[in-house]
């Protein structure tokens, strides 16, 4: 089928074309919204777990997420919000260290005394910072051994870079591991904890109060449609998926750069297509275990042992309480990889044998009884790797072709992705572009 021409046609019902949609909607232009899966919400997924929806892959914002919070006001929905402070901890030689306020950092033993204060001072240090342009040049390796020294980069920050990073870790830019220290440590209560937030049933509940927004205003949003090509022509865009066609005077894609690049091969040139796919990504596997049991008392637990595959255990349930769901436990095991990494292609029942013996030797208690459920989720394109001088890499919002722009995650700077600055950047664009009449 052809669907009526369309002012605008966004690709990805994630929540930066979500938000897009709706202030182009305010503007009085017709919009359409074309989601590749199932469901809205793009990372923000959800499923259901003791009759709750829940996260696929965990999430939370901080304090001074403000635009988010500007959303969920806008929705009415700010009853909806929890903000609690967090535990927050490390493994490291086979032992637990609580890092939650100043305090515990003082208590850090794997650290020399002075080397504990160099590692404080860093966040103080990186808020203090006003032209982060001047770290372009650096790579987060280079500033973080400057500031703290070798010891403190050993324990503390070379295993949470190869965690999240893998293979790129000694290439990501310094302005990325700033934004990092900036944005947690103005997410603090007067004690000096850290606060984060999360919203009553998963993130993808407010996605969808988003998108039931979106609709009352005129827009659609049209699920499984996966866009593999997109045709330009004299007066309108034809976007072609795998089963019908649509067609627009705009298009504003919001999915991965290189996904937009193979959708333009055909009249793109090489250069530009080239220019999207300078931008490396690194997959996640996520692992979801509803559990009989807690595993600990600890929220956020940074995994610090460079033998230990996953980068972080995320007990949600000491967030958001177990009776949410059911009664059960649950924790997220997170593990940032290349997708032609072995372990991307396992299947639930393989991840979860190989992860038990980890788990076991961090948690001695944990026997496999406790496991009541097993889910796995993949994210191909879950992170780009920010680079030095990654504002030279990131392409324009317009592109060389009238009536396409993009608004991804990858555009998302110095800040790092998240749902905050999407719903900040699809904000800019619905409200900003000029749109061809």
């Amino acid at each position: 089928m052809t669907e009526n021409m369309k002012d605008v046609i966004i690709v990805g019902g994630g929540f930066t074309g979500l938000t897009a949609a709706l202030e182009l909607l305010k503007r009085g232009y017709s919009v359409t919204v074309l989601e590749s899966e199932s469901e809205i919400g793009g990372l923000a997924g959800a499923f259901k777990v003791g009759g709750q929806k829940l996260d696929k892959f965990y999430h939370h914002w901080f304090t001074n997420d403000l635009e988010v919070m500007e959303l969920i006001d806008e929705l009415g929905l700010t009853k909806e919000l929890i903000i609690n402070p967090t535990n927050t901890g490390m493994y490291y030689a086979n032992n637990f260290f609580k890092l939650s306020t100043p305090l515990d950092l003082l208590k850090f033993t794997p650290l020399k005394f002075h080397n504990r204060i160099r590692l404080g001072l860093l966040t103080l240090i990186a808020r203090r910072v006003k032209n982060w342009k001047a770290l372009e040049a650096k790579t987060a390796k280079e500033w973080l051994l400057e500031l703290g020294g070798e010891d403190v980069y050993k324990v503390v920050w070379e295993p949470l870079l190869k965690g999240k990073f893998g293979p790129y870790a000694e290439d990501v830019s310094a302005v990325w591991f700033w934004n990092k220290l900036k944005l947690r440590g103005g997410s603090r209560g007067k004690g000096g904890e850290e606060r984060l937030v999360y919203f009553k049933g998963s993130f993808a509940t407010l996605a969808e109060s988003l998108a039931k927004r979106v609709c009352e205003l005129g827009g659609k949003i049209i699920l499984n449609q996966n866009v593999v090509k997109l045709h330009q022509s004299t007066d309108c865009w034809r976007i072609q998926t795998e089963t019908d066609f649509y067609t627009a005077k705009n298009v504003i894609s919001t999915i991965a750069l290189p996904l937009l690049g193979e959708m333009i091969k055909d009249f793109a040139t090489p250069q530009y297509i080239n220019k999207l796919n300078c931008i490396k990504y690194i997959g996640n596997v996520c692992l979801v275990l509803e559990l009989k049991k807690s595993l600990s008392e600890t929220y956020w637990l940074n995994v610090n042992d460079p033998t230990f595959p996953f980068v972080g255990v995320i007990e949600h349930t000491n967030f958001e309480k177990p009776e949410t769901y059911n009664g059960s436990h649950i924790v997220y095991l997170s593990k940032y990889l290349p997708h032609t990494d072995e372990l991307y292609s396992m299947d639930t029942r393989e991840f979860l044998e190989y992860s038990y013996p980890y788990l076991k030797r961090m948690f001695p208690k944990f026997e496999k009884d406790w496991i009541l459920n097993s889910h796995l989720w993949r994210a191909r394109w879950s992170q780009p790797v920010v680079e030095k001088f990654y504002s030279n890499m990131i392409p324009n919002e317009k592109t060389p072709y009238d009536g396409l722009f993009i608004c991804s995650m990858a555009q998302i700077y110095p800040e790092d992705r998240g749902t905050n600055y999407a719903i900040r950047e699809g904000r800019r664009i619905g409200k900003n572009i000029d749109i061809v009449e």
